[in-house]
């Protein structure tokens, strides 16, 4: 199987678009909220099977791991049906992932954790 990158994770969405764009929410900013909150929804489906079947489960067994994809899968659909929606390229969210990249690579997250919860 290929890794996908934005680009065609962007195009699939887009063709998925075409084919619905009659019954679906139009490529528009003001609906790009909408489309947070399914993906949020998608994320409760992954939790309930970590729940419900356990890591393990999802580490061993073929049909709950399967199940878990796409469950993951329909998050990253949605993530990106709101980047379309925002008019994000795959060129913009690629340098902002790189950036926010090497700024996590520097952190010192138990530092940062410890000054903004001590208080």
């Amino acid at each position: 199987m290929p890794d996908l990158k934005f680009s065609e994770m962007l195009s699939m969405q887009k063709e998925l678009f075409e084919l619905h764009k009659n019954e679906w929410f139009p490529l528009e900013p003001e609906y790009a909220r909408n489309f947070l909150l399914f993906m949020v929804e998608e994320m409760g489906e992954a939790i309930a099977i970590i729940k419900k079947k356990g890591d393990a489960s999802i580490m061993e067994d073929e049909k709950v791991r399967a199940a878990f994809c796409e469950e993951m899968a329909d998050v990253m659909m949605y993530y990106n049906d709101t980047l379309l929606r925002y008019g994000i390229t795959p060129d913009e969210i690629s340098e902002a992932y790189i950036r926010k990249h090497e700024k996590n690579m520097g952190r010192d997250y138990k530092t940062e954790y410890e000054e903004k919860f001590s208080k």
